[in-house]
């Protein structure tokens, strides 16, 4: 793809990600019981203070105390289940993998890779060459040991990523985080020498956003202290750093204001041309591009909401809603094209690499040399065109893809060719690597991952829900060909519906071997509030219209159950961070239709959400709890105030870590203490360390998944 130093968040389908906050001051109320027994009544002196606030309280020793008794009573009865340490062991020889595919990107003259086993849990970031790639056995450099490292300097190390300058890539920004939160540190790493330089540029931790401008000059943001932040938690300041300097003498280049989500400045190389962004994310979905030029930082000229990006001598503008511009307007998730030349001199004539239509949506695009690459989405199934230009105009051409699977795309190197890696699975079908030459001429097949489960007798199937105002909502299941049609058999739905994430199909091993294997179902449902169906999918089910993703996931349960695939006593839910709010809310509003819930790293305190951690970001997809307005349609769906005594719930597993730094693990902590106080039946884990992901490593993280699968084993008879 076109090169960019991160920081900007520029490139042509930025992802977002959001960042911290100041932990909330603690209260002084009677401790949450640790047993599941009946705790003492909450204080009656203020019936609107929430006597739980001091399981924000992140790292004190009574929250962790409390949080570790829970662990006790989770940790015993689930590995007590029959076949959990088999099925433990399962997963992390799964993970762990000699076999599956290192996926690589090129850097210069060397393909990276980034690799786990049982070994190195934490990862080897190492190195090789296409000719040694080719070969079923490559030999491989190691570049830099993370587990070394992490055992040298006393630390649990995650390697969060490495930023190397183009277009040597000899020097590198590492990422370290601790844990696994999202919060790194910083170092900068010679890949000649293979080690950190010696007084080089070094940060603290931080949700720190950097990026280079030249060998002896960052761009950098980071927590540099009050007021520097955002009321996200990320940085609104870009200062620009020279090599040598103490950091607190670094230039302010860009402010953002202190309500954005984020602010910054990157670099971008592209076709021997070097262009420098500054940029405001207003909100999680709208933002401010600059450009800079001889006058300095200039505001491009486009929608709020649609991103923009810089490629060979093209602007390339993606639309969330439409845009009448030059005579014309374009829909919703149009993706434009324009010389650059021309719109940077006001003309505003387009050309369209995309346009949707009611079942189809922009899955995706990757810049080449001289061609696009865009994958579409149609009733959430992939098809891949490659557009190349010809005296000024583009045209299209299908690059041939496996049926029913999801695709995966990334240049081998732009100023090089326009070869790229294709990468496609699906449910049922591991994943094979291959480098496409020449466009769309030869695809060479260089690695196949392993199947790692028997999926003999299974299929996938594509079925359609009607949800409670008529919308059509679309989901996959996957299952035995022969399923009796009584019910009886124990079947999962995962879902999101949420921040226009779109759900396609996947190859999961461990998903495999531990549920569908065994004659589980397994359904993933592609609800409003996704990307499915283009931004209007995800805008019909936002702020006011957030009703709208629970109705669609109770659609689709009831309709496993009127086929007779399942009942409520044999149907599990999962779901994590958004997907966690999902099954909340789920579990409180439509408790008759489930037997089993699931809530991983969830939001569930929707009145407290934007003062915890990066939840001010996130406002634009659940609205704001401080406008009357708007908190009446959340108070309406939001589990934590809409649990009650005396309704029968389905038994809930609520996990999260004390490390995630993203969505707060005191949202999983009060539910489980309010549920406990109302006598329901849950359980609780935390992992203390993990991140947003739940867990650090394969250790951890085989743990976690199969305590997750031996709860729905026994709740639903599996």
């Amino acid at each position: 793809m076109v090169r960019f130093a991160p920081l900007a968040l520029v490139p042509l389908f930025a992802c977002g990600h959001a960042p911290p906050a100041p932990p909330p001051a603690p209260s002084p109320v009677p401790a949450v019981p640790v047993k599941a027994e009946v705790p003492p009544a909450p204080p009656a002196a203020a019936p609107d203070e929430d006597p739980y606030l001091w399981l924000e309280e992140v790292t004190s020793d009574r929250a962790l105390a409390w949080a570790r008794a829970q662990n006790a009573i989770s940790t015993a009865e689930l590995e007590a289940v029959p076949g959990f340490a088999a099925q433990r062991d399962r997963a992390r020889a799964i993970m762990d993998s000699k076999d599956k595919i290192p996926f690589v990107s090129k850097r210069g003259k060397y393909l990276y890779n980034t690799w786990t086993d049982a070994d190195h849990p934490r990862g080897l970031w190492r190195r090789t060459t296409l000719a040694e790639y080719r070969k079923a056995e490559p030999h491989w450099e190691t570049v830099l040991d993370i587990d070394a490292l992490g055992k040298a300097e006393g630390e649990s190390w995650v390697f969060e990523g490495a930023d190397c300058l183009y277009p040597k890539y000899e020097r590198c920004l590492i990422s370290l985080s601790r844990g696994g939160a999202d919060a790194t540190v910083v170092r900068e790493f010679d890949t000649v020498k293979k080690a950190f330089v010696d007084g080089g540029f070094t940060l603290p931790e931080a949700k720190t956003s950097v990026g280079w401008k030249d060998l002896d000059t960052l761009y950098v943001g980071t927590d540099f202290g009050p007021g520097s932040l955002t009321s996200s938690g990320y940085p609104r300041i870009a200062k620009e750093w020279k090599r040598g300097t103490p950091l607190a003498s670094a230039t302010t280049i860009f402010e953002g204001e202190p309500t954005d989500v984020s602010a910054g400045v990157s670099r971008q190389w592209d076709h021997g041309k070097i262009r420098d962004f500054a940029y405001r994310g207003t909100s999680f979905f709208t933002n401010v591009t600059l450009l800079h030029g001889a006058a300095g930082f200039t505001k491009l000229d486009k929608p709020d909401d649609a991103s923009i990006g810089f490629w060979d001598d093209q602007v390339m503008i993606t639309l969330r809603t439409a845009w009448t511009v030059g005579g014309k307007t374009w829909p919703a998730g149009s993706m434009l094209v324009a010389p650059e030349a021309d719109f940077l001199a006001g003309k505003r004539e387009f050309q369209a690499l995309f346009t949707p239509t009611p079942h189809s949506s922009l899955a995706g695009a990757i810049t080449l040399k001289t061609a696009v690459l865009v994958n579409e989405l149609d009733d959430v199934h992939n098809s891949l065109y490659l557009w190349r230009r010809s005296k000024g105009h583009w045209a299209r051409t299908p690059v041939a893809a496996p049926p029913l699977s999801a695709f995966n795309a990334w240049a081998w190197d732009e100023d090089e060719s326009d070869d790229y890696w294709f990468s496609g699975s699906n449910f049922l079908t591991p994943s094979t690597l291959e480098l496409e030459h020449g466009g769309a001429k030869h695809r060479e097949v260089l690695k196949r991952s392993p199947s790692y489960f028997d999926a003999k007798g299974l299929e996938v199937s594509q079925h359609f829900a009607t949800s409670k105002d008529g919308t059509r909502v679309p989901y996959f299941q996957i299952g035995k060909k022969d399923l009796p049609a009584d019910g009886s058999t124990p079947t999962l739905i995962e879902g999101y519906g949420g921040f226009e994430v779109s759900l396609t199909p996947f190859y999961s091993g461990v998903l495999g071997a531990s549920w569908l294997e065994r004659g589980g179902v397994y359904v993933v449902p592609n609800l409003r509030g996704g990307g499915e169906y283009g931004p209007a999918w995800h805008t019909d089910a936002i702020k006011l219209k957030r009703q709208n993703v629970y109705d669609d996931f109770a659609a689709i349960a009831q309709d496993l159950i009127d086929r007779k695939v399942t009942r409520p006593a044999k149907l599990g839910i999962r779901g994590g961070s958004n997907g966690g709010l999902l099954v909340g809310v789920m579990m409180t509003e439509r408790p008759d239709l489930f037997g089993a819930v699931v809530c991983q790293a969830p939001l569930l305190d929707m009145k407290r959400y934007h003062k915890l951690l990066a939840g001010a970001s996130w406002m634009d997809e659940y609205g704001n709890p401080d406008d009357p307005t708007e908190w009446a349609a959340i108070a309406a769906y939001s589990p934590y105030q809409n649990v009650k005594a005396g309704v029968t719930y389905p038994r809930v597993l609520f996990t999260t870590s004390t490390r995630d730094d993203r969505v707060h693990p005191g949202h999983a902590r009060k539910m489980m203490a309010r549920m406990l106080e109302q006598h329901h039946d849950a359980i609780y884990y935390e992992n203390i360390e993990g991140g947003h992901g739940g867990a650090a490593d394969s250790v951890q993280r085989a743990y976690l998944t199969t305590l997750t699968y031996a709860f729905l084993a026994k709740q639903l008879g599996l």
